[in-house]
């Protein structure tokens, strides 16, 4: 049996962690970053190997960011430990691409809004929603997951949207979905659910700001378009 070539037979200079303190994370490959993160391979695969094969089998660095749990454990070598880094890994890339600091984020348009949730939204296999809730100076105070699955009103319910805003006394609330298929523009159901949602709204103090649609790259803003 072939035995299986380990990162440390490698020469210093060709390892992942000891090209990176020397010459900088710019020199290193994707796969050798997935190595450092991930930190050891298996029984029959080394980590550089394991690396390259995860990043080649979930379809690139697009395909990585729109897996989820069960794809990474579809993996061979991949068990729970693995799949857990993996996860971690993403959800960090996530909260990095939206708050690039720790300081307040402000919304004053339709675009800051999206550019907050795009990176995540638009890699999303099903429909997800979420309720972005601003205090009085529009500053984000907490976004919520309300549901996956088909935008529709009979699983969107107003309880659901608000109830969280009414516990954080928000001022505001933006509510965002996107569309898997890649384009945003509304459906009748879209501007259903949000002429609902606008009225509750008004009965609870709780200004419906705007909604908007997630697709690849691009968005749709209700407000902007007239219909809120």
């Amino acid at each position: 049996m072939e035995q299986t070539l380990k990162i440390m037979d490698l020469p210093e200079n060709e390892r992942p962690r000891e090209r990176l303190l020397r010459y900088g994370t710019q020199s290193l490959s994707n796969a050798e970053l997935l190595a450092i993160i991930l930190g050891s391979g298996t029984k029959r695969e080394n980590v550089l190997s394991l690396s390259n094969r995860i990043i080649k089998e979930t379809g690139g660095l697009n395909g990585l960011l729109k897996s989820t749990v069960e794809d990474f454990m579809s993996l061979s070598g991949i068990g729970e430990a693995k799949a857990a880094q993996l996860m971690a890994l993403l959800e960090l890339s996530k909260r990095f691409k939206s708050y690039r600091d720790g300081n307040d984020y402000k919304i004053s348009k339709p675009k800051d809004a999206a550019l907050l949730i795009m990176n995540e939204m638009k890699n999303f296999k099903q429909e997800h929603l979420k309720v972005i809730m601003l205090n009085t100076k529009n500053v984000v105070m907490f976004i919520k997951d309300v549901s996956v699955g088909s935008l529709n009103s009979s699983i969107v319910h107003p309880r659901e949207v608000f109830c969280d805003a009414i516990r954080k006394n928000s001022a505001f609330i933006i509510v965002c979905h996107n569309h898997p298929s890649g384009d945003p523009q509304p459906s009748n159901e879209d501007i259903n659910v949000t002429n609902r949602l606008k009225e509750c709204g008004k009965l609870l103090g709780i200004e419906l700001l705007d909604h908007l649609i997630i697709g690849n790259g691009r968005y749709i803003s209700l407000k902007e378009k007239g219909i809120l």
